[in-house]
């Protein structure tokens, strides 16, 4: 990687006059870092008081080695983050947890020997866990953010983590440099907010300073960040991995999870709503279809290449800021998992389970992913911090569900009782104690050589051509919510020169993205672009990296809300719902009062919620069916108006009968292919399969 010089950034406002506490700036891969006032800096040290002369990169084997254990800058920082806070998780602390299985339905023993990989119609027990990252426990759970995606496989060849995100690549390529992009996004330290954002200025004040973080943020301002449901979502194990086979011969592969129902999202707007209706939207969701049997079910899919092959990639694998386009290596469905059983005690399983990427099984190994590497010891440290214990896996969500014995002893919250005479091996002593076995685990053999250095590839040095990818094969709509996004959140910034910063990498982008975002800002004049460490490719649009090409034409998963009152026609009522059902929609009715409304016929129809607590942003499409008198009754309550205008503005359809017409019309919509009479059930069930994304520009202006 070319080296630049670079200037180190400071900081406004007020200074500590403890050296130690005070922040110093990440230097960034390339280009120069902006300066603010402020004089020198002193010299960033560990905790003993050794200076650091490199906190971004760990210390590695070769340019594209493992991570060396001897890293103690990397040990020190990454040991001091994980133990924090306790016992509430520093990431990913707002979850939802749901038990299940997983079916093999392609066999992967061509590649590995991992039973659960290998044996068709074999279903193994899984817990997964799906969580907002910034936010802490009691945070709602709707905000724009990155969703964590964990699952553990009760194998019976022990547990097996796969713990990844709803997004296939990360903020950062060096596992080093994790504490750092955490204090950012977090709240502000000096004033405790805001709190689950991104929008504020240590957030973006530290990605303008990191060049590689680029795709990441292209794909945290797309609308994979405000899902609809935690069942429309995919799932990411994003390292590269390894598979071993009998012959000890090892494949890369990449995980990928694929939703049954394909995706959705929501637009801000409704967003920001549905937080204030329901903090508790997506557990809600996801527990009353459990409820319902409704089961999420997602594919399990990979992307398997060779060591030759990655060569030839014009990206490094290794680097987790990269994705393999589907396009060049295709997915390969070997699998499905099925949630069908909510947690019996939340706090004792979604909250005490444990994931940790090194829990793996023999046939499954690890790849020198810079990232994976420092995850690999993070979190079991984190485990030992939160659970207080070596001995959480006792835990009984956490226990394998296999046979497991050893010679470890003791500790805190020892929960099983060993008995005999020995607790080591070997020994001659013990005739039944356990022992290691040739059947055991066994790394890859691979050949590690280079020369010792905190250091990256040359190829880990692009930072901008997979952002570029990403942005160009979104649609048009979903760009314009990306440029919004990007003038939102730098709105929310107070350093000018940190937008500017923002700006110039858009730059390098998409020229039309940078000028819509500078345009949004009121920027005075186009900033400069900074300097670039690698050539930026032309490389082809990815059609799968959309979210809209990705949602299925299916009201499976759906809800749709009915708004009734009193004299609404029953038989107009039922037909509605019927047709909503039959397309495999959930249907609620919302009345003015939660004891519901008595109908044209004189039957009473109960009600799933209150008109007042139970908004159109709850639902995917809505119905007003109302009598002339119930609809100026609706016409005086003004939840009634935004219950049918919010609808509309969050590109919903909307059906309506004779006495629904006039409060539509009180709430000034217009006429278009989502806006359907009661007359046409059958075109209102087609447009609810959708948003009408054409009604977009003529409801808000956007970037």
């Amino acid at each position: 990687m070319s080296k630049e010089n670079q200037k180190v950034a400071g900081r406004s406002g007020r200074q500590s006059k403890n050296p130690v506490s005070l922040e110093n700036s990440q230097s960034a891969p390339s280009g120069e870092l902006h300066q603010l006032a402020g004089g020198e800096h002193p010299p960033l040290t560990t905790n003993q008081g050794v200076e650091v002369a490199d906190n971004q990169n760990s210390l590695k084997a070769g340019v594209r080695g493992p991570v060396l254990l001897e890293d103690f800058i990397l040990r020190e920082k990454i040991t001091h983050f994980d133990h924090e806070r306790i016992p509430e998780r520093i990431v990913h602390a707002r979850a939802t947890g749901v038990h299940g299985y997983f079916e093999l339905t392609a066999s992967l023993q061509q590649y590995t020997t991992a039973r659960i990989l290998t044996e068709v119609g074999e279903k193994t027990p899984v817990f997964t866990r799906i969580s907002t990252v910034a936010g802490g426990a009691g945070s709602v759970d709707t905000p724009r953010d990155v969703r964590g995606f964990a699952v553990k496989f009760y194998t019976r060849e022990g547990n097996w983590d796969l713990v990844g995100n709803n997004i296939p690549v990360f903020f950062i390529q060096d596992a080093i440099k994790f504490p750092d992009l955490i204090h950012a996004v977090k709240m502000e330290p000096d004033r405790g907010y805001p709190q689950s954002a991104t929008a504020h200025d240590t957030f973006w004040d530290y990605m303008s300073l990191t060049p590689e973080a680029m795709h990441m943020v292209m794909w945290i301002m797309s609308d994979r960040t405000l899902p609809r449901s935690l069942r429309m979502i995919e799932g990411f194990g994003i390292h590269s991995f390894r598979l071993i086979n009998a012959a000890g011969e090892s494949t890369f592969v990449k995980f990928h999870w694929r939703p049954k129902l394909g995706l959705q999202s929501t637009v801000w707007d409704e967003t920001v709503k549905i937080s204030g209706a329901d903090q508790d939207f997506h557990r809600r969701d996801m527990f009353e279809a459990i409820e319902a049997g409704h089961y999420p079910e997602w594919e399990l899919a990979v992307q398997l290449f060779t060591e030759e092959e990655a060569g030839k990639f014009p990206f490094d694998h290794l680097d987790a800021t990269k994705l393999i386009p589907e396009e060049l290596v295709p997915l390969q469905v070997i699998g499905r998992m099925v949630l069908d059983r909510w947690p019996d005690n939340f706090f004792a399983e979604t909250e005490q389970v444990a994931y940790c990427p090194a829990n793996i099984v023999p046939g499954i190994d690890f790849s020198n992913d810079p990232l994976l590497q420092g995850r690999l010891f993070s979190y079991l440290d984190t485990q030992l911090s939160r659970l207080g214990s070596p001995n959480f896996h006792q835990i009984p969500v956490n226990m394998p569900k296999c046979p497991f014995a050893n010679q470890q002893r003791d500790g805190h919250m020892q929960m099983t009782q060993p008995a005999g005479r020995v607790a080591y091996e070997p020994n001659s002593l013990s005739g039944d104690s356990p022992r290691e076995t040739p059947q055991g685990f066994r790394s890859a053999a691979v050949t590690e050589t280079g020369e010792k250095g905190r250091i990256r590839p040359e190829r880990f040095a692009d930072h901008y051509s997979q952002a570029r990818q990403f942005y160009i094969s979104q649609t048009p709509h979903e760009q314009t919510h990306i440029a919004s996004a990007l003038v939102f959140e730098l709105s929310k910034v107070e350093h000018v020169h940190v937008r500017k910063a923002m700006v110039g990498h858009l730059l390098h982008i998409d020229a039309d993205l940078a000028r819509r975002v500078a345009g949004g800002l009121a920027l005075d004049a186009m900033p400069e672009a900074p300097p670039t460490a690698a050539p930026i490719l032309k490389l082809p649009p990815s059609p799968a990296l959309r979210t809209i090409g990705k949602m299925k034409d299916t009201l499976m998963g759906r809800v749709i809300g009915i708004l009734v009152a009193d004299g609404s026609d029953a038989a107009a009522v039922s037909k509605l719902k019927k047709a909503a059902t039959d397309a495999g929609a959930t249907v609620r009715i919302v009345a003015l009062k939660v004891g519901g409304a008595k109908l044209a016929d004189g039957s009473m129809l109960a009600a799933d919620g209150q008109l007042a607590g139970t908004p159109s942003v709850l639902f995917d499409a809505v119905g007003v069916i109302l009598s002339d008198e119930g609809a100026k009754t609706l016409a005086g309550e003004a939840a009634a108006i935004d219950f049918i205008r919010d609808a509309y503005g969050h590109l919903k359809a909307i059906v309506f009968d004779k006495g629904g017409q006039a409060l539509v019309k009180m709430a000034n919509i217009k006429a278009d292919a989502g806006v359907v009479a009661a007359s046409d059930i059958d075109a209102f069930i087609a447009a609810a399969k959708t948003r009408q994304w054409a009604r977009e520009k003529s409801v808000r202006i956007l970037a």
